[in-house]
């Protein structure tokens, strides 16, 4: 795997995310996932850090996170690698975490205890599943991504809505309804707590 990882900083492929997803998943190449990889592993080894709050820690969980995608990228659908890879690299870091109860760590400047009845999961899911609704509203058609982000993201009444985008009301409606329902068949597809 080590190989693999310091292989690719002489290469680096101008595929998509969801090309090199694809192609690691048929062709089963360590060099594509190694490349994808390299990709978000300054954003993987910041999640880590801000976690397990060492660096050597932060170092290990990344090359550790690393080998976990090679098994679990084979086995599920991904649209979203970014999300998909910061909500991964986040659960190791607490599965690391629940080891070492009861821990302190420090989030924002402010220590933070937690214990066994307290789950880490909580104070800090809200980040990661923004980051996977922002992934997935950008896939959306045009009139469900600005009547769901009105709505849900402003605040706004479907009249509101209808002035503004100068849709019906009821289409409205249908495309927050429709819109809403594609969101979550996305997030569900691709959350990887799911996969854990």
């Amino acid at each position: 795997y080590l190989g693999a990882l310091t292989f690719v900083k002489n290469i680096s492929s101008k595929l998509a995310d969801d090309e090199l997803v694809e192609k690691y998943q048929l062709n089963g190449d360590l060099h594509d996932l190694a490349d994808l990889y390299q990709r978000y592993m300054e954003l993987i080894y910041g999640v880590c850090l801000k976690y397990l709050q060492t660096p050597d820690d932060a170092k290990d969980a990344v090359i550790n996170i690393f080998e976990e995608l090679v098994v679990k990228l084979k086995k599920y659908k991904v649209e979203h690698f970014k999300a998909w890879i910061y909500q991964l690299a986040k659960n190791h870091c607490l599965m690391i975490l629940r080891k070492k109860k009861p821990y302190t760590i420090q989030i924002d400047g402010e220590d933070v205890q937690f214990s066994d009845n307290m789950h880490l999961e909580d104070a800090m899911a809200k980040e990661s599943q923004l980051l996977l609704m922002q992934a997935c509203i950008e896939k959306l058609v045009d009139q469900q991504k600005v009547s769901i982000d009105l709505f849900y993201l402003q605040g706004k009444c479907y009249k509101e809505i209808s002035i503004i985008t100068s849709i019906e009301i009821n289409k409205v409606k249908s495309f927050i309804q429709n819109g809403r329902r594609n969101l979550k068949i996305c997030m569900d597809k691709n959350n990887p707590e799911n996969s854990l």
